[in-house]
């Protein structure tokens, strides 16, 4: 698998399309909740398999700290280690910008992966397009 940071118009459609697949399709999560006004303000990610699309993330800088977000894997690679390699790009990339404290919107079910890259709750319990999520921070080092 290739984690690339979107730099073209294409790679980008390719991170929205893996996107749409997860969370509109999927968990019927709104298109326009989907796709939001932070889109142009992000660094996106697209993980390819085979020269074809299968995940994706963004982050973006916010007060001193980075913020992980929409971070999606194809329903036929999860399992395999895709979501840890778009998680360990982006944790490299705010690395590189000297960022050392990261936060990411958990979906509930996702807390144990999260929690395995060392990700700790912050937060209650809240509901973000219909679908419960926690707050999640980690240091990096």
């Amino acid at each position: 698998m290739i984690l690339k940071v979107v730099a073209t118009e294409e790679e980008l459609n390719d991170a929205f399309s893996i996107r749409k697949e997860v969370f509109v399709h999927e968990q019927n999560v709104p298109e326009e909740l989907e796709i939001d006004e932070f889109e142009d303000d992000s660094i996106h990610f697209a993980l390819y398999q085979n020269n074809r699309p299968v995940g994706a993330g963004r982050f973006r800088e916010l007060d001193g700290f980075g913020k992980v977000e929409r971070i999606c894997v194809a329903q036929n690679v999860r399992g395999t280690g895709a979501g840890k390699v778009i998680m360990h790009g982006i944790e490299e990339h705010a690395k590189g910008k000297q960022i050392s404290t990261l936060k990411l919107n958990a979906q509930t079910s996702a807390i144990p992966f999260y929690e395995k890259l060392g990700y700790e709750i912050i937060s209650e319990e809240f509901m973000d397009a219909g679908i419960p999520h926690k707050t999640m921070k980690k240091t990096l080092v």
